[in-house]
């Protein structure tokens, strides 16, 4: 076993072999050869085999062919079958305990391989968002309900575009690989529209035609698209997701609503899209976007998290460690592993001044 193994292996069970011999050869040496004890010394590569690499396994083995003999000759089974028998026990235990630790060491090298892969693609699917983008600073968190899985199906991306910082964060109806296709479909169109389209609404319908190409029946994807140009104020572009959160200079929160309620991306076969909507945005305010598996995670009352009462943790002077405190702060929340994936986009507005929201038709 490397250093690596040895380290990454609980103390009880690294030690667990070694204890079972021990505790066979001196129940043993007080109970007498009458009682036959001596075969469960093979407990010692069995254990070893189930946590420890094939070497280990091997060598504990001949550990405990040597405490075999010993035994053995002690309590005089040599003279007779008993003692053979027990020495082929243990080596055929070693020898399955090895074969097991050799496929399992297999079985985790093309886990280990899996996984860079799938690491290098949810790089790509969800690449990092600017720090800096125009009078912005950005910062993202993403927490996938599947374990050992950075991504699932929540999407978000920011592009410094010629008609404004353009950023869009949303929600694969779904879950598995199947949703993380559909937010690959939607991530590529909103990259490449978000430099060509002249304005959101454009954006927006650019967005409805590539999903409706990829998605069958009623599956759907709710999102939120914004633009914050050069005027200190956001426009939304709200298709059936949560409404962003706003954190004014004095601390207080806007949860800016969408003038009419609009159907998700998906949804609206060739009906009317949203309609975009203003809201003020300045000098030393936040803009948090979010997808509901933040605002629907429940605690051990089954209370939802209450995002508005928690707007002070983003205080922190640091963007990504703010988030990294509400985030912290929701996981604890919900007393366990989430349920849904969770993905937060904070924008803080460089400087400082007032703004207040003021929604236009």
């Amino acid at each position: 076993m490397t250093e690596h193994e040895q380290a990454s292996t609980p103390v009880l069970l690294f030690w667990m072999p070694v204890a079972a011999m021990a505790v066979v050869a001196v129940a043993d040496v007080v109970a007498g050869p009458g009682v036959g004890f001596l075969p469960l010394v093979s407990l010692g590569p069995a254990f070893s085999g189930l946590v420890g690499g094939w070497r280990r396994t091997a060598l504990t083995g001949a550990v405990a062919l040597l405490l075999c003999v010993g035994l053995g000759m002690y309590d005089g089974l040599f003279e007779e079958r008993r003692g053979f028998t027990a020495m082929v026990s243990v080596a055929g235990v070693t020898g399955a305990g090895v074969a097991a630790a050799v496929m399992r060491s297999r079985r985790e090298a093309e886990l280990a391989s899996v996984r860079s892969i799938a690491e290098v693609a949810q790089r790509v699917l969800l690449r990092p968002v600017p720090r800096t983008a125009g009078p912005l600073q950005a910062a993202v968190s993403y927490t996938s309900a599947v374990a050992e899985a950075r991504i699932g199906g929540d999407l978000y991306e920011v592009v410094a575009s010629p008609h404004g910082i353009r950023v869009i964060v949303g929600d694969v109806q779904g879950k598995g690989l199947a949703a993380v296709e559909t937010a690959a479909v939607v991530l590529g169109a909103f990259r490449e529209a978000a430099h060509d389209e002249p304005d959101l609404v454009g954006l927006g319908e650019r967005l409805e035609r590539s999903v409706a190409r990829e998605l069958e029946g009623e599956k759907f994807v709710t999102a939120v698209l914004a633009e914050i140009g050069s005027d200190e104020g956001v426009v939304f572009l709200n298709y059936g997701h949560p409404a962003p959160m706003v954190v004014r200079r004095d601390g207080t929160v806007d949860f800016p609503q969408p003038p009419s309620y609009a159907l998700p991306l998906g949804l609206a076969h060739g009906g009317e899209g949203p309609k975009p909507y203003r809201v003020d945005f300045g000098p030393g305010e936040q803009l948090l976007l979010y997808t509901d598996g933040v605002t629907e995670a429940r605690d051990a009352t089954g209370s939802f998290y209450p995002l508005g009462d928690r707007a002070d943790l983003l205080k922190e002077p640091d963007a990504d460690r703010a988030l990294e405190v509400l985030r912290e702060d929701l996981v604890r929340h919900a007393d366990g592993p989430l349920h849904d994936d969770a993905a937060m986009l904070l924008l803080r507005y460089h400087g400082h001044g007032e703004g207040k929201s003021v929604p236009i038709a």
